[in-house]
C-alpha cells in the first residue's frame, strides 16, 4: 500500500476488531486503575495510623496524592489522544452520509461495546 492511497476510513474499518479489544482493555484499566488507588490509599492510611506517627500519616497523604494524580492522568489519556487526532484536519474523512472514518476508530476504543 503506498502512503499516499492510505485512507482512515479503510484503516478503521479493517482494524475494528483489534481497536475493540484495545477499547476493552483501556475501559478495565479505567475502572482497576482508580480501585487500585482506593485499596492502596486505605492500606497506607491504614499502616499510619496502627504505627501512630505523623511523619507516616504525612507521608501516606502525600503517596496518595502522587497515586491520585497518576490515576486522574491514566483515566484520561485515552481521551485526550483521541480528541488530538480528531482536531487534525485531516482525520475527518467523511463520505455522504458515511460514517466518519476516525469516528469508528474513536468509539472502538472509547466505547468498545458500540462498535461498528
Amino acid at each position: 500500500m503506498l502512503l499516499g492511497d492510505f485512507s482512515i476510513n479503510a484503516f478503521c474499518e479493517e482494524t475494528s476488531d483489534i481497536l475493540q479489544f484495545i477499547g476493552y482493555i483501556v475501559t478495565i484499566i479505567k475502572i482497576a486503575i482508580p480501585l487500585l488507588i482506593i485499596i492502596l490509599g486505605i492500606i497506607d492510611f491504614g499502616k499510619a495510623v496502627v504505627a501512630a506517627k505523623d511523619d507516616k500519616m504525612k507521608d501516606s497523604a502525600k503517596s496518595l496524592g502522587r497515586r491520585l494524580i497518576a490515576g486522574v492522568v491514566i483515566f484520561f489519556i485515552p481521551s485526550i489522544v483521541l480528541w488530538l487526532f480528531g482536531q487534525v484536519a485531516g482525520y475527518k474523512d467523511t463520505k455522504d452520509g458515511e460514517k466518519d472514518g476516525f469516528k469508528i476508530c474513536e468509539d472502538c476504543i472509547l466505547t468498545p461495546w458500540d462498535c461498528k
